[in-house]
């Protein structure tokens, strides 16, 4: 499993649900520059993190947790395009988990991965108005190279979709 200065990147485990449901899964705000939603109760929680593990099973798809503890503060992954070229699925961090390096720590730890992995090339993709990822790619040398406006399924929200790629 990928390991940065303070995280482990980790398949989740059922006993995993009750620190996700709290840091990241209801929380409104951990959602806010994605597709998914929030799970609005313990018992969908439980249920969420089944469908979780199974997700997680043939994917390159981890909980991030904090290294001192264990304690599941977000997700990530990463998923092959066509060869030699990799991308990211996303990195959420619980929002009392923002502001510390670890987004930093998440991407480098991809970026190694999709490496090993066999990739040449590396996507990313941000919300236009989500400035913590567009400063996350910048400062990893992406270069953008489309914008797509894009509508969320869920709620109709409209947002433009930042294109980024980077050569490993």
């Amino acid at each position: 499993m990928p390991t940065t200065q303070d995280l482990i990147l980790r398949k989740a485990r059922f006993d995993d649900w009750p620190a996700i449901y709290h840091n990241v899964w209801s929380r409104p705000e951990s959602f806010r520059y994605m597709l998914l939603e929030t799970t609005g109760s313990e018992p969908e929680a439980q249920e969420r993190i089944r469908r979780t593990i199974e997700f997680q099973k043939d994917r390159h798809a981890y909980f991030v947790c904090l290294k001192s503890t264990g304690q599941a503060i977000g997700f990530t992954g990463i998923a092959p395009l066509e060869e030699g070229e990799w991308e990211e699925t996303g990195i959420c961090l619980g929002p009392d988990f923002w502001g510390r390096g670890y987004g930093w720590q998440v991407l480098q730890s991809l970026l190694a991965l999709a490496k090993e992995l066999g990739a040449k090339t590396f996507r990313y993709s941000s919300w236009e108005e989500n400035a913590a990822s567009r400063a996350l790619a910048a400062k990893a040398g992406f270069t953008q190279y489309a914008s797509q406006p894009c509508t969320r399924p869920r709620d109709g929200q409209e947002y433009v979709l930042l294109k980024f790629r980077k050569a490993l």
